[in-house]
């Protein structure tokens, strides 16, 4: 390629993916920083664990993780949640093993399939797949494969129930005066949903809405930038006593936190612009279709790159720069395959959390898992759920 032709890839392939989603995760992480520190993380937490009762102190915690996961990346839910979580297994004589290995693979289900989670949301701006409509299916997915990996832990950890590895915590007494109501803790989470949600479903019947008023509010504020930021402004309403928060030093924590990634993920539009300029793609994936594969090209080299790195980030979005250029070859050029696309190296992101990972010490250690027991149930159990959740998107590649 000219130098020049280089340089220019360079910059649009930055400069476009940065644009369709450097608010979504600014906005995705300071929600999640302001519901840690206005404590409705511990509200959301201890109501799901009223109404399911303590005797289903596992499904508890693997709800926890799933409704907690959508808006906070999961290693900061781990560390949200791991003293509540010891809390619960000290009360109820459960083995850390099996819980922590619980939450943490529901706050993964949902971390590397959905955005605002970094590298779904970096995927879908880099392969332009529509965020709304991938959060909802997304989420779909999520949730049925982490009922199966659920049962898959229950069955491999049977064995581990008698290890009394748990310690008596509470952290949402000892760092809050009081928590939030329910309510409030959980419309932040929900309200950016139901707006994505209420816009992808304009979307579908485009052509018998009528252009008012009406609909191009519900259009703009179902946009995710927006609905985010809208679930961020009613986090300062959750907690009284967290009036002090400003959210000026919200941002700036969020910027600081996301500023890295924010770079890697423009890094991986610009990697990604200059392999569609070279044709080299095209190529590829023409030699690929032959292997009648399809939907499941874009798994395995996530797969490949998740288990050599560690990083389910650097996975998607190394991923989706390589894919991109092979989507036509591959028929998956069209709205549907595009976030069928993103999905699968999401799936494929999930294969498998191991020593390289620092999503797996962060587990193992908070959740006081012997190493070698956690890469049998929490390691198996990441692989197990990458596995089921591509097998429900084939499905899905011959119905939708």
């Amino acid at each position: 390629m000219p130098t020049d032709k280089v340089i220019q890839s360079l910059k649009e392939g930055l400069g476009n993916t940065l644009a369709s989603i450097g608010l979504v995760i600014v906005f995705g992480t300071a929600l999640g920083i302001m519901l840690e520190k206005t404590g409705a993380a511990y509200s959301m937490a201890e109501y799901i664990l009223q109404k399911v009762g303590k005797h289903n102190a596992q499904i508890a915690m693997t709800i926890t993780g799933y409704v907690f996961g959508i808006p906070i990346f999961c290693d900061s839910g781990i560390v949200v949640l791991s003293s509540l979580n010891k809390s619960l297994a000290a009360k109820t004589k459960r083995s850390m093993t099996v819980m922590g290995s619980l939450l943490g693979v529901s706050l993964y289900s949902v971390h590397c399939l959905i955005p605002p989670h970094l590298g779904a949301t970096a995927a879908a701006g880099i392969i332009d797949a529509s965020i709304g409509k991938l959060m909802l299916i997304g989420l779909a997915i999520a949730l049925i494969t982490l009922t199966a990996t659920f049962f898959w832990i229950k069955f491999i950890g049977s064995n581990y129930e008698s290890i009394n590895n748990s310690t008596e915590e509470n952290i949402s007494e000892n760092n809050f005066s009081s928590l939030p109501k329910p309510f409030l803790s959980f419309l932040p989470v929900f309200l950016p949903i139901i707006l994505i949600a209420i816009k992808s479903v304009l979307m579908m019947y485009k052509g018998s809405v009528e252009e008012n008023l009406l609909s191009a509010i519900l259009f703009f504020i179902g946009d995710p930038s927006i609905a985010l930021l809208l679930g961020l402004a009613a986090t300062f309403f959750i907690n009284p006593n967290s009036k002090n928060l400003l959210i000026k030093d919200v941002i700036e924590e969020s910027i600081k936190a996301a500023g890295v990634i924010l770079l890697i993920t423009g890094a991986g539009g610009a990697f990604g612009s200059v392999l569609k300029a070279t044709g080299i793609g095209s190529v590829i994936g023409e030699y690929l279709s032959y292997s009648g594969l399809g939907i499941f090209i874009p798994f395995l080299i996530a797969a490949g790159l998740k288990t050599a790195q560690g990083s389910s980030t650097v996975a998607i979005i190394t991923a989706s720069s390589i894919i991109l250029p092979m989507l036509s070859e591959l028929q998956l050029a069209s709205e549907t395959g595009f976030i069928l696309s993103v999905l699968s190296m999401g799936a494929g992101s999930m294969v498998f959390s191991h020593t390289n990972d620092s999503y797996f010490w962060v587990v193992t250690k908070l959740s006081n898992i012997d190493v070698k027991n956690s890469l049998k149930i929490f390691s198996s159990s990441t692989a197990f759920m990458g596995i089921t959740a591509q097998l429900i998107i084939y499905l899905l590649w011959f119905v939708i």
